[in-house]
């Protein structure tokens, strides 16, 4: 455990859900954890819980510079771990998200992301070690219809990410991937959020399909079977974390391990089908 307190860790989108949880989980193990939030208010309530807080917002590059250089002062310079998990779903059909839109969904899984990870490489690999953990999702590599935007971010990532993963080989950095399915978080309230400010149902040939899908985000409890606690993430950063030889991807619920499987195991046409009837 003594390791453990020597480790600092930075996670992003710690407002609620997962990275609230692994923040509080690490914390608890022995990490020196810092939480960020983009929001001032969510800093505060973090720091209130008795966690190292910082702002982060990951659409602006200034914010994450200054992030990075908070996170370095708190910790000496030395950084083990990296946990990237803020994100939000932008719900809709392909054909009715608008450049912006689109644009807006990946500067925020992807390209902040993207740059705070680059900023912390250098540090990481002075130290001959690190930790670089990306929260995917199931739809990272199983498309789902109405979730282009999500879908298309998380696929860009775990593209990226196997590529980093090569190009980091042998500097002691390891890279690792967490794909979960369903799990309770404010996540279906934030998509809700961000399809009734860019999307126009009345003027979309998906009309129909949207009442169901809006019936579905707005759903009190669990909107789909098979969903868990965000517990069951925090035991694979645990993993990713602390492993001597940590995995490169992260199953989490049953239809993470069971899309995995068919689109191992079936023709493309079959895949489409079953992901249709989801």
């Amino acid at each position: 455990m003594q390791q453990q307190r020597m480790r600092s860790v930075l996670i992003t989108g710690c407002s609620s859900g997962i990275g609230l949880c692994v923040a509080r989980g690490l914390h608890e193990r022995g990490y020196q954890v810092i939480a960020s939030a983009r929001k001032d208010r969510d800093v505060e309530a973090l720091i209130d819980a008795g966690l190292t807080a910082i702002k982060l917002d990951l659409d602006d590059s200034e914010s994450i510079r200054q992030a990075v250089n908070q996170t370095l002062a708190i910790t000496g310079g030395r950084l083990y771990g990296l946990f990237n998990n803020g994100a939000y779903g932008q719900p809709g059909a392909v054909e009715d998200l608008s450049r912006a839109t689109l644009r807006a969904q990946f500067e925020t899984n992807l390209f902040g992301w993207h740059e705070l990870t680059c900023q912390l490489i250098p540090v990481m690999r002075q130290q001959g070690e690190g930790r670089i953990i990306q929260n995917s999702s199931v739809l990272g590599f199983a498309a789902l219809a109405y979730r282009g935007a999500y879908n298309a971010s998380k696929f860009a990532l775990e593209g990226l990410t196997d590529t980093l993963r090569a190009e980091l080989r042998g500097t002691g950095i390891h890279i690792s991937l967490i794909e979960p399915g369903p799990i309770e978080s404010q996540f279906r309230a934030n998509a809700y959020a961000m399809w009734k400010q860019h999307i126009d149902p009345s003027n979309s040939f998906h009309k129909t399909a949207y009442q169901a899908m809006e019936e579905r985000l707005t759903k009190q409890g669990p909107a789909v079977p098979f969903t868990l606690p965000p517990e069951s993430v925090l035991k694979r950063v645990i993993h990713a974390l602390e492993s001597p030889r940590p995995k490169i991807r992260y199953y989490v619920t049953f239809p993470t391990y069971l899309f995995g499987t068919l689109k191992r195991l079936l023709p493309f046409r079959a895949m489409d089908w079953i992901l249709s009837r989801v």
